[in-house]
């Protein structure tokens, strides 16, 4: 049997436009918002026919943002400090043979945008802007929860969050940034962990705003927000039963 080229089927729509800043998994920001917009021929009603049924749904991503072969056999997880050998598949890093991510994400609305594209607004995902889709599952508890199960150095190496601040006047001076979402991910400090110089200065873009911050006494200070060209896209929102 030959191998089936498989293609995406929608792309990711996120305030993120990069993976620095991105959460290292899903759900670890749970009020971030996205959306996945279907391709045109898959831009129909009856190809989610039963999915309003569901809160959670699994996504089948590319690593588009990967530019590197894979090779070797191990990788470095950034939960272990950037330092710490272990293989492959056993870890989710996204240097991996074929490049694919996983990610549970609940399911906010179904969406119809103004070019009669299929879309699903999602809230908790960790993938960055334009990420390539290649499967959709629904989220069944019974089957995809096992919450005594053992998860290996991921058990002993606990994520550690840090205490953010912002300038004054930030918040002020830009409300129309999802600051609640913007705090959770900055909590999660998004420098390599073998990156610890608290007189450097970091930057990464966030609802098309560039946000620069330093970290310093294991406080993490917002120091500058400025606006950077943007589109704006207006959806057609069909809400679903709660």
């Amino acid at each position: 049997m030959e191998n089936k080229i498989i293609k995406p089927i929608a792309h990711f729509y996120s305030p993120l436009e990069e993976k620095f800043g991105a959460p290292k998994q899903s759900g670890l920001v749970d009020t971030l918002r996205g959306t996945i917009v279907f391709e045109k021929e898959y831009s129909n009603m009856e190809i989610i026919k039963g999915l309003e049924e569901f809160d959670y749904l699994w996504m089948i991503w590319g690593f588009s943002a990967n530019k590197e072969e894979f090779h070797g056999t191990t990788v470095r997880p950034p939960l272990l400090g950037g330092n710490v050998r272990m293989g492959v598949f056993a870890t989710r890093s996204p240097f991996r043979p074929n490049g694919l991510g996983l990610s549970s994400v609940k399911i906010s609305k179904i969406c119809i945008n103004e070019k009669g594209l299929l879309t699903i607004e999602v809230l908790g995902a960790d993938l960055i802007n334009n990420t390539p889709i290649y499967d959709i599952k629904p989220y069944i508890k019974y089957a995809d929860s096992h919450p005594e199960a053992r998860s290996g150095f991921v058990d002993t190496n606990p994520i550690q969050y840090i205490n953010v601040e912002y300038a004054d006047g930030l918040k002020e001076n830009h409300k129309e940034i999802d600051f609640d979402s913007l705090t959770s991910i900055l909590q999660l400090d998004p420098r390599p962990h073998y990156h610890k110089d608290n007189q450097k200065s970091y930057c990464f873009d966030f609802q098309k705003h560039a946000i620069t911050f330093c970290v310093q006494d294991k406080m993490l200070l917002v120091t500058k927000i400025e606006p950077i060209q943007s589109k704006s896209v207006s959806y057609t929102h069909l809400t679903l039963p709660t």
